[in-house]
């Protein structure tokens, strides 16, 4: 059974496109202070839902593909399967992302939001290159 990707297809794409708006520095500088945090929340925001929907996407791949009951697992345990199972490569940094998203969920506190904004950056390629093996592997 194969997956539709389309929904995570379609929140890496917004994540590209805002992360490429703040890496583009130039332009980001070119805005005020108060522009540039609506942006870096944007980033934190797609961050957030691409990182949910590509954990939920790896575990429906390990269901169809590995063992129903993978729905049981803890995500560090999804992400030693996804690893395992090489639709990731790095265990660790997606730890870090788990990490990053569950400190977006507690009291808002700027120096937080500069962390998980640097983290949400960094999870572009990791989301992009989880997309291309799904698609890969999507029969």
């Amino acid at each position: 059974m194969a997956l539709d990707l389309n929904s995570l297809k379609d929140a890496v794409k917004s994540l590209e496109e805002i992360v490429s708006v703040v890496e583009d520095k130039k332009q980001f500088s070119a805005l005020t202070k108060k522009q540039q945090k609506g942006l870096k929340a944007g980033v934190i925001q797609n961050f957030e839902f691409t990182y949910e929907l590509c954990w939920k996407f790896m575990k429906r791949w390990l269901e169809i593909n590995y063992n129903p009951s993978v729905d049981m697992v803890a995500k560090n345990e999804l992400f030693r399967l996804a690893a395992e199972h090489l639709l990731i490569t790095d265990v660790t940094k997606w730890f870090n992302y788990h990490k990053a998203r569950n400190r977006t969920s507690h009291i808002y506190n700027e120096d937080i939001a500069e962390e998980v904004f640097k983290v949400s950056c960094e999870f572009l390629p990791e989301a992009e290159e989880l997309l291309k093996v799904l698609e890969e592997h999507n029969d």
